[in-house]
């Protein structure tokens, strides 16, 4: 394989670990910026191809994230091609960085994102720094994270508003970033892009939150599953948040290295609002200059919207 470019190296991961990695026909790749539903959207797919509320193994180790990089690659690349069942893959790289390949879907998925940056918050309050540095020490060791720092200054601030624009105003490249809203964008801007390709499906958060059955069909429509009909109740209620929820502790990314201070806690509620408490006219207008300085006006209005396949978000 050549070599990837752009080079999408944060702390958590590292699109160069793509490299080598053999596809086989009918492999999903799930590219979703944090934060928009990669979990759900990897559950759904789960839901679909076993046709089946339950599984027999964590999620985490039937769909890895790949590119993460506190599990060594050549044990992650092991557990994919020892699968027998259709492959979903988990990725937070955008599709610029990621090998293309016209036998393999790839499924975006975008949220609002305001709603991105409060979960974002929630998130990283639940992550066990401890335990993922020490994962992260036994891979590749520590070396680089100075100068990745650098580049991406951690969260700061006391209060969610202080960090809702730290991550609203982080300049740092979307290259060189785990989450922001430059970074966002720039995933959703890759995604509508491409979304004219066969092998490319977008969804909406707002959509799967107000039709989620009507989204799973549309999913497995694109994806080429049959579903019987007497089973689409029993999926549909798996997929919902409140029973995911419940299922936290197989459920949670890296439910196997105990990354989370609670389980439980990583699916919030599915709510991202709380950025409304502050958002008056100020704050609008301050927000509307930042992502009309980073994104096209069709990028912008898809983010912030439902959308249903309209061309004018190309």
């Amino acid at each position: 394989m050549t070599e990837m470019k752009p080079h999408y190296r944060s702390v958590p991961s590292d699109n160069r670990r793509w490299e080598g990695f053999r596809f086989r026909p009918g492999d999903i790749v799930i590219s979703t910026p944090p934060k928009c539903g990669t979990t759900w959207l990897q559950m759904i797919c789960g839901l679909l191809i076993f046709q089946d509320p339950t599984f027999d193994r964590p999620l985490a180790e039937i769909s890895p994230w790949l590119d993460m990089v506190i599990r060594d690659r050549a044990e992650v690349f092991a557990l994919i091609e020892a699968q027998r069942h259709r492959r979903f893959i988990k990725t937070h790289t955008p599709l610029d960085g990621l090998p293309q390949d016209e036998r393999v879907m790839y499924v975006c998925v975008g949220r609002d994102p305001r709603d991105v940056a409060v979960s974002w918050d929630h998130h990283f309050a639940n992550m066990d720094l401890d335990a993922f540095f020490a994962a992260r020490l036994k891979t590749m060791g520590l070396d680089d994270l100075a100068d990745l720092a650098a580049l991406d200054p951690p969260p700061t601030g006391e209060t969610l508003e202080e960090r809702f624009w730290h991550w609203m105003d982080n300049p740092a490249p979307p290259e060189h970033t785990a989450s922001s809203l430059r970074s966002t964008l720039h995933h959703f801007d890759e995604a509508l892009r491409a979304s004219d390709r066969a092998n490319v499906v977008v969804l909406h958060y707002s959509n799967l939150k107000a039709d989620l059955e009507g989204e799973m069909r549309r999913l497995a429509d694109r994806l080429a599953i049959v579903v019987p009909e007497d089973r689409w109740p029993a999926l549909v209620e798996a997929a919902s948040f409140g029973r995911m929820r419940e299922r936290a502790d197989e459920l949670v990314p890296n439910s196997t290295d105990a990354l989370w201070k609670e389980n439980r806690r990583f699916f919030h509620g599915g709510r991202g609002d709380q950025w409304r408490e502050f958002f008056g006219e100020e704050a609008r207008r301050r927000y509307e200059e930042r992502v009309a300085a980073l994104a096209r006006p069709a990028v912008a209005a898809w983010a912030h919207a439902d959308w249903h396949g309209a061309p004018g978000a190309r």
